[in-house]
């Protein structure tokens, strides 16, 4: 039989308590389901419907969509369930415990973002289901910090779950309402070897990455250039040429070279036009060089999020809070939400600067705030008439 969840703070304490680090590492990747099993207790308690949607290819990953109510329209209260992989050399408390001092709460997704999770079922904890105009949506999401797979299933699967999302994401409780995507690239080189004392013997890979990265770079202050908007606090798009190896002796001619970039989108900017551009420019920069090019995603990438500063659920985010909305350089799930028909605000109680970080943590002064914020998010977009419009 279902039962009423328990306190927030033991709620918290039993989300961190259960692993379910995500990693593109086979070795470090874990499931998620102990966690969403655990939410969807805690919310039948409290009379909403849950289902668990399976993630394709991972039997151990599933979303939860929990609902209270039915109708159109309504608002879900998001987020993901999985953490960042960690360093136990770097803390100075068990990961997995819930450890209180000094006014903060330390473990392994205490800010991003295992807390906000806790703080949606306390916040919802006394809602009456007979008094909602519009549902109530809880989602809890698999895989953020790797792949989205989990996001992605719900857009395979074209759920739609409402029409104003928060996302918990760890934003200091300001609104942030655009931020950048994400692509990251490795772009290999294949040459040959041969003695390094005839040039002619061999064809370098290494020599060719040259010519890459000065097109790179060149095309790098071309995009910075074309796309500028002041609302981030780095205005430009960025490239990052963050990996590169190639060769194995000085003796040899180099005959394999790999760069990996990660590159970050402004809002309007396409990830398939940006592929394009680069596969185009590299094939003209390397062309009779005799050198083969191959590229390869290492992840499918994130789109830009833009919610317009106008839609109702930005508006009542800055209402509440007292805080503009925002535009930040991380990313999340909300362009997959946006695909769904949702507007998106992200909203949460920690801060990025602690996220992926040795001891992480979030400030207990933050859980009230939240737990009200929340309380009147539902308010104005399930209980009050009009649905926040």
């Amino acid at each position: 039989m279902p039962s009423q969840p328990p306190s927030l703070m033991e709620m918290i304490r039993q989300l961190i308590a259960i692993p379910s680090v995500s990693s593109v590492n086979p070795m470090l990747d874990q499931g998620n389901r102990a966690v969403v099993e655990r939410l969807a207790e805690w919310l039948q308690g409290l009379g909403f419907a849950c289902e668990l949607q399976g993630i394709p290819g991972a039997p151990d990953k599933a979303n939860l969509i929990a609902t209270l109510g039915r109708g159109e329209g309504g608002l879900v209260l998001a987020g993901h369930t999985d953490t960042v992989p960690y360093d136990e050399t770097g803390w100075a408390s068990d990961p997995f415990r819930l450890d209180e001092r000094d006014g903060r709460l330390y473990g392994l997704g205490t800010s991003d973002m295992k807390s906000f999770m806790a703080l949606v079922v306390e916040a919802v904890r006394d809602m009456d289901a007979s008094r909602l105009q519009r549902p109530l949506v809880v989602l809890a999401t698999a895989d953020e910090e790797s792949g989205m797979t989990g996001a992605k299933a719900l857009v395979d699967a074209e759920r739609r779950l409402g029409r104003h999302a928060v996302i918990g994401e760890p934003t200091g409780l300001r609104p942030v309402h655009t931020h950048k995507g994400v692509m990251m690239e490795s772009i290999r080189l294949q040459g040959r070897s041969g003695h390094s004392s005839d040039p002619t013997l061999g064809v370098s890979a290494l020599e060719g990455m040259v010519r890459v990265l000065n097109d790179l770079v060149a095309w790098r202050q071309q995009l910075q250039s074309k796309h500028v908007d002041p609302r981030f606090d780095v205005p430009v798009p960025t490239m990052n040429l963050g990996h590169i190896h190639g060769g194995d002796n000085p003796n040899r001619i180099c005959a394999h070279c790999e760069l990996q970039i990660d590159v970050r989108p402004m809002p309007g900017m396409s990830l398939e036009e940006l592929r394009g551009v680069l596969r185009q420019r590299l094939e003209r920069t390397l062309i009779e060089t005799g050198l083969e090019l191959e590229f390869t995603p290492l992840f499918p990438g994130l789109p830009p999020m833009e919610t317009p500063a106008s839609a109702a659920i930005v508006q009542a985010a800055e209402q509440l809070t007292g805080s503009e909305s925002r535009a930040v350089a991380f990313g999340t799930e909300g362009p997959f939400l946006r695909q769904l028909g949702m507007d998106v605000v992200v909203l949460g109680p920690g801060d990025i600067d602690q996220a992926h970080q040795p001891d992480e943590f979030l400030a207990v002064d933050r859980l009230q705030p939240t737990v009200d914020l929340l309380r009147r998010m539902v308010q104005r977009f399930c209980l009050e008439p009009g649905g926040g419009a």
